[in-house]
């Protein structure tokens, strides 16, 4: 299968840069969007916030704590566009632990709920549950379904605000994903890199993150695979620095493909064993 990434996307510059305001250290949009992603996640009572709790300690690998928040949600029905978010966040959190095939149906929810909604938030959130069916369907091994779904998250993309850079880099984070499961790598690494651009532009350090991990895995499908261990190790460094355990994770799993040693097998038991004491429980292969 020859990859492809999405017409519309691969063709036009989508704000690569955004200016943002100051974000308060101790805010829950600093820690799930912003630059301390490891803080202390304070208590939160209103329905937006109670969401960014969830993704914050997501993000930390708490997998119990944050879906206790999404529960809370679930009952409160807070509105479709937020309902969608929810769904989409527990999908997530599916996702990262290998329940593709579960997180498709909270994906397949966040996306129905949103009707034809036009309210605010609603394209942002349109598109976070067609980029997770997408990632959903790579997981399920079903690649010409997953292409299709990011041509249309592109396509939701394509005239929508510098706000939507979330969205924009976990388009090409999946297109990424895509390319490298269907056997390109050159497309691969194209995509990891924009995907790094838009991060670098945004507030957001856990996507950073992730996107210098994902440009990692891209180097070490190309013909040195050597290369990936310097990048893969700085990502492993900056997991550390900010408590991103599944990130941890992630980063420890490449760098025991490409260079296998002790020590790397050690950091992802620890990070394994983290994530398990923490709630998740991984989906075995």
């Amino acid at each position: 299968m020859t990859a492809r990434c999405p017409r519309r996307f691969a063709a036009t510059h989508l704000y690569p840069y955004v200016v943002f305001a100051t974000l308060a250290v101790d805010s829950l949009d600093a820690i799930a969007f912003g630059p301390v992603p490891g803080g202390a996640v304070p208590p939160a009572v209103a329905p937006h916030d109670r969401w960014l709790r969830a993704v914050a300690l997501g993000g930390q690998g708490r997998y119990a704590a944050a879906r206790t928040e999404l529960a809370v949600l679930r009952r409160s029905r807070a509105g479709a566009v937020l309902d969608s978010l929810v769904a989409s966040t527990e999908a997530s959190l599916l996702r990262q632990l290998g329940w593709h095939r579960l997180a498709s149906a909270h994906d397949g929810r966040a996306l129905a709920v949103l009707g034809d909604s036009q309210a605010p938030g609603a394209r942002a959130a349109r598109c976070d549950a067609v980029t997770g069916l997408a990632a959903d369907a790579l997981g399920c091994g079903r690649l010409d379904l997953g292409f299709r779904l990011l041509e249309r998250c592109a396509d939701l993309l394509a005239d929508a605000s510098p706000d939507l850079w979330r969205q924009r880099i976990r388009l090409h984070w999946v297109t990424a994903e895509m390319s490298l499961a269907s056997g390109d790598a050159v497309q691969g690494l194209v995509n990891a890199r924009r995907a790094l651009e838009f991060a670098n532009g945004s507030p957001s350090v856990r996507h950073q993150v992730k996107s210098e991990l994902l440009v990692a895995a891209a180097v070490s499908a190309g013909p040195d695979t050597a290369a990936a261990v310097d990048p893969a190790l700085r990502v492993l460094a900056r997991c550390d620095e900010h408590d991103l355990v599944p990130l941890r994770w992630a980063a420890s799993m490449l760098l025991c493909g490409v260079a296998p040693a002790p020590r790397f097998l050690e950091v992802r038991q620890r990070a394994e064993a983290s994530v398990v004491a923490a709630g998740g429980r991984f989906r075995e292969s």
